[in-house]
């Protein structure tokens, strides 16, 4: 079995009218039931990366394999087999999260059952089994964001991809968010997970890597990142020390 859920090689981007490249050379490898954070600041190419990924921007030059798929000549495969979890919300707030699933879950060609069933088991493992009911404009900002991984994963994916899934949300959610995940990865499935709560990182990953400037910086277990360079104690240290302490905006 191929042992990489992505592999990355030579990845560049530049938007028309950018200043400089969005990903300039970028390469990495996340190994197949890893959780693996992808950080940076803002402006680094996370999302760039992610969005070629999931076949929402072509790469101007480079590879990216997901699962083994080419993303330029097998997206539409790619796309069957990953799960992907937006920064915004990929819900329509007028609906109910039941019908926000079965809507979702027959773009999967996923017969009513197994949507009822799958959706059933997430929403209860997620704390929104109570609200189901209710229309997804009138949740908390925290329930969205549980509401919006459990729409990536109705079809059983293998591989994850997050991009901040708990941006805005308070501890209680988070703790369920991150037990969630924990558990989804032990099942042998693959995470690709990107956020600016580096504790956060630091506590789920497995392993990281840090971008900047559409490049790879460094990579590695988040305990070697931070063993490996003295006076950092914390993986925040070890992202300032690479990224430095100018606010990007």
């Amino acid at each position: 079995m191929q042992s990489l859920a992505i592999e990355i090689s030579n990845l560049k981007k530049k938007y028309t009218g950018g200043w400089q490249p969005a990903l300039d050379g970028l390469s990495l490898q996340v190994h197949r039931g890893k959780i693996m954070g992808l950080l940076g600041p803002n402006g680094a190419g996370k999302t760039t990366c992610i969005n070629i990924l999931c076949g929402l921007v072509s790469a101007d030059d480079g590879e990216a394999l997901v699962l083994g798929k080419n993303c330029r000549k097998e997206i539409q495969t790619i796309r069957s087999l990953i799960g992907v979890v937006p920064q915004q919300i990929a819900l329509f707030s007028n609906l109910t999260a039941w019908e926000n699933f079965s809507y979702i879950g027959r773009l999967y060609n996923l017969s009513e059952a197994d949507i009822k069933y799958r959706a059933a088991h997430l929403l209860d493992r997620l704390g929104l089994a109570a609200h189901a009911d209710k229309r997804v404009g009138r949740y908390s900002g925290g329930m969205r964001r549980r509401a919006n991984i459990i729409a990536s994963l109705l079809h059983e994916p293998k591989l994850l991809i997050l991009d901040e899934p708990t941006a805005g949300v308070d501890v209680q959610s988070r703790a369920l968010i991150h037990s969630f995940l924990t558990d989804y990865n032990q099942k042998g499935n693959t995470i690709l997970y990107t956020s600016h709560h580096l504790d956060e990182a630091e506590t789920l990953c497995d392993e990281v890597v840090i971008v900047d400037e559409g490049k790879l910086i460094v990579s590695g277990t988040p305990e070697n990142l931070i063993s490996n360079l003295p006076n950092c104690q914390r993986l925040e240290d070890v992202f300032l020390h690479y990224t430095g302490r100018s606010v990007r905006d």
